[in-house]
């Protein structure tokens, strides 16, 4: 039990590429032993990842990272096989493992074609993603973005629609651009450490420790060749036009994986590497503003495109755009409310849109359309399917009670701290989101059931209600109880916060005594809560004292 606690990262990092290995021989032609074998190696995956909700508590508080794995891997380079995780990558990392999970198991019926080589890929994608949330060595973090990258490829390009060569290659194109630069970015603080040290290292936690002593001319080029390759990833606004395509042609699980793992990518990128590792260039005025500017264009874009869509899987690709675009508007807002609530959103937006693809493909099986048009009256005929698609499209609206209140909530508080006039443009993708999801809800399930082919359809089997129903469940807990989840974001907030803006919360003397990031009554209280010595004052936003009380 010790080996397993001491390599629980390790464990859960290869068990999907472990269990691989013996998918690999068994016979094309027996389908349902290859599904057995993939579903029950993703199963197995989320089980060993299940202890860290038990454990990641109770480790040690002074150590911001935990169960951390080091050994020389390539030392003539000074590259490690490094693991760790901190409250924000142990979020990810659950959520992926959940999402990895039903992914597989709602492609049950959906995959006929290439069996074993749609499971053999998945499995691989699955390492390469939880790689990226772990790892806390520059190189072993990039060997682990690339890797995920070409399952992807062949997810959407193999088991894709009809456009699916065009989207994957797309796909492709885009990212690679973007880790390109990354790599530049990443090469340069490399050899920028070995020029101030003498000493060649990819070690993170070493870099962020240096980070102060970047010249800000060379943060300013790395963060913007990071900020490209991130917000590619996410996609941020104009890098965005990539994802409808790609979410589109891919199948059902790859766009479940897609929105609710891989987009996540990059803004853990901002929070993990952009903010600590850049803090001159991150808190300079013209490159938030540029990058709140981006972040509010998405949101509202991503709104307007969403509400003009005739195919349900393209309006929710494009909600995909307007989600994360308040993501990185809480990331900007660079407090403690904004990055708090950054992250918690993102949890959100696995569940809620990750649901809302698994919706989608659930009628794509039975009608083999996604024209919105097509498909009304549905709740006389699936009225399993037509309650489950209302809660999980209540909680991408953000309803009270449901998860997407509390991320959007604290984001809009956070923003609201720096700059009222954030907060301001930032409602208005609130009231357009209801209105897409809520006309679409409309137009699907209520109205008169006149089209024949809708009226002998079958409503969800067991397997298929098991795909939502953890989803929902997880966005019940989140919205009614938040405090676990802010409890394990506060030390890694509160450190990048110090990291950024060290007089935040006062003398750094009293570092020790600063108030934690928000807790779940912070999430559901008024800002005027408060102190206002505990924010800096800004010319263009009230002090927080004067904030007024909560609304939506």
């Amino acid at each position: 039990m010790q080996f397993f606690h001491d390599h629980v990262l390790s464990i859960i990092l290869f068990t999907p590429l472990v269990g691989m290995v013996p998918l690999l021989f068994i016979p094309g032609s027996n389908k349902q032993a290859i599904r057995w074998w993939g579903n029950l190696v993703m199963f197995a995956g989320f089980l060993v990842s299940l202890p860290l909700v038990f454990w990641f508590p109770n480790q040690d508080p002074t150590e911001q990272f935990k169960f951390i794995e080091q050994h020389t891997w390539i030392p003539s380079i000074g590259a490690q096989y490094y693991l760790g995780i901190d409250g924000i990558s142990f979020l990810l990392i659950m959520l992926t493992t959940v999402l990895g999970f039903l992914s597989v198991l709602s492609s049950w019926t959906a995959i006929e074609d290439r069996v074993k080589e749609y499971y053999a890929v998945f499995l691989l994608l699955q390492t390469g993603m939880l790689g990226v949330f772990m790892s806390l060595d520059f190189f072993l973090f990039y060997v682990f973005w690339e890797v995920m990258l070409v399952p992807m490829y062949f997810i959407i390009g193999v088991w894709g629609g009809p456009r699916k060569l065009y989207a994957a290659i797309k796909f492709f194109l885009y990212t690679l651009a973007g880790s390109v630069l990354m790599l530049l970015g990443i090469l340069t603080l490399y050899f920028r450490y070995h020029t101030d040290t003498g000493v060649y290292t990819f070690n993170v936690l070493e870099l962020i420790k240096h980070s102060s002593a970047w010249p800000e001319q060379l943060q300013f080029w790395v963060f913007w060749a990071f900020m490209i390759g991130f917000a590619i990833k996410v996609p941020m606004f104009p890098f965005h036009t990539w994802l409808p395509d790609a979410h589109v042609e891919a199948p059902t699980a790859g766009s479940v994986i897609l929105a609710g793992v891989l987009l996540k990518m990059g803004t853990y990128g901002f929070i993990r590497f952009s903010l600590p590792l850049l803090p001159k260039a991150s808190t300079n005025p013209r490159i938030v503003k540029v990058m709140v500017v981006l972040s509010i264009i998405g949101i509202v874009y991503g709104a307007l495109v969403s509400l003009v869509q005739r195919d349900m899987k393209k309006l929710v690709a494009y909600s995909s755009v307007s989600h994360l675009g308040f993501c990185t508007l809480g990331i900007f807002a660079l407090n403690p409310h904004g990055l708090s609530g950054s992250v918690i959103q993102q949890i959100n937006h696995g569940i809620s849109t990750g649901a809302l693809f698994l919706i989608v493909g659930l009628i794509y099986e039975r009608r083999h359309t996604r024209e919105i048009k097509e498909l009304s009256g549905l709740s006389n005929v699936m009225p399993v399917y037509a309650t489950l698609f209302m809660i999980v499209m209540l909680s991408s609206v953000g309803l009270p009670l449901l998860n997407g209140f509390i991320g959007e909530f604290t984001i809009l508080q956070g923003a609201f701290e720096a700059n009222w006039r954030w907060a301001a443009w930032a409602v208005s993708g609130i009231v357009l989101g209801a209105a897409y999801l809520l006309w679409l809800y409309q137009r699907t399930m209520f109205g008169t059931l006149d089209n024949p082919k809708n009226q002998a359809l079958k409503d969800l089997n067991f397997r298929e209600i098991m795909t939502l129903v953890p989803l929902i469940v997880w966005a019940f807990w989140i919205g009614l109880y938040p405090k676990p989840f802010f409890n394990v974001l506060e030390k890694p907030v509160t450190a990048i916060v110090q990291e950024l803006k060290p007089d935040y919360y006062g003398a750094p003397a009293n570092a020790s005594a600063a108030p934690p990031a928000p807790t779940s009554s912070e999430a559901n209280s008024a800002p005027a809560a408060t102190p206002a010595s505990t924010a800096p004052e800004s010319p263009e936003a009230p002090a927080r004292s004067e904030i007024p009380g909560a609304s939506r």
